[in-house]
């Protein structure tokens, strides 16, 4: 597969306009990705909001750990297969860097990998159900 500038350019604006951090592209035997860092892209968040009870207790849960969020739209899978053991499950150890899970945006299979270490303290979305960008995946309680 011949990929010229724009073709490039355009893989590039489907990834900022969809908030995706990959994009992969087949064709035959051959296959381009294009990758950013997820740090990359911020939410806009309001910049007050009255505190809920809600909310002091999510604020709560939050010192005791952190969440995995998802970094766009999709469909959340807990495992690669429908046949196959999740990637994850509450009170696994995990390391940075391992596979929590897949979103499928646009066809595409895309693992979201840990950003900290820690234990699985809970699975905050049900396999095969949609996911908005930011929806909190997994509670990681650092160790």
């Amino acid at each position: 597969m011949k990929l010229d500038l724009e073709q490039l350019r355009e893989l590039i604006r489907l990834l900022d306009e969809a908030n995706l951090t990959e994009i992969e592209v087949e064709h035959d035997d051959d296959r381009i990705r294009v990758r950013r860092d997820p740090a990359a892209i911020v939410a806009a968040v309001p910049q007050s909001v009255a505190p809920t009870a809600e909310g002091a207790a999510a604020a709560a849960a939050e010192e005791n750990g952190s969440y995995v969020t998802s970094p766009f739209v999709g469909t959340f899978y807990r495992s690669p297969s429908p046949d196959s053991d999740p990637f994850v499950e509450v009170g696994d150890e995990i390391v940075v860097g391992q596979v929590l899970c897949i979103v499928e945006a646009m066809k595409l299979m895309n693992e979201i990998e840990a950003e900290t270490a820690g234990t699985v303290v809970e699975v905050l979305v049900e396999n095969g159900k949609p996911v908005e960008y930011g929806d909190k995946l997994f509670r990681i309680e650092a160790t």
